[in-house]
């Protein structure tokens, strides 16, 4: 039964940072950000925030930067909006994993356009 709170806390916890991101934050470092996933560790103890940015390698270490600085206000806004007894610790993490299907997709299409020109 566990798993599945855990499932529905994390689900949870996506959807509020999602929205303070979008609608709290005001730092002009914060650039576009989609929040992929949250993985969530069995006793609630830790949330991990995979989060997928546009824009060039600077801009994406200086969102990560402005987020780690937002991220005292971004714990405390999420435990008031769940009312959990204890808020899980925050970590940002870059997911990469839709640059790398662009990347795959380009290479399909590439390899596409090269067989039908034989």
């Amino acid at each position: 039964m566990a798993k599945f709170r855990v499932g529905r806390v994390g689900e949870q916890i996506k959807k509020e940072i999602s929205a303070l991101i979008q609608t709290e934050l005001k730092d002009p470092r914060i650039g576009f950000i989609t929040v992929t996933g949250v993985d969530v560790t069995g006793d609630l103890s830790l949330a991990r925030i995979y989060l997928s940015i546009l824009g060039s390698e600077e801009q994406k270490e200086a969102t990560l930067h402005a987020l780690g600085r937002a991220k005292g206000f971004l714990r405390t806004e999420l435990g008031r909006r769940m009312r959990l007894r204890h808020t899980p610790e925050i970590e940002f993490r870059f997911d990469s994993s839709i640059e790398y299907g662009s990347r795959i997709e380009s290479l399909l299409q590439e390899i596409n356009r090269g067989s039908r020109s034989e």
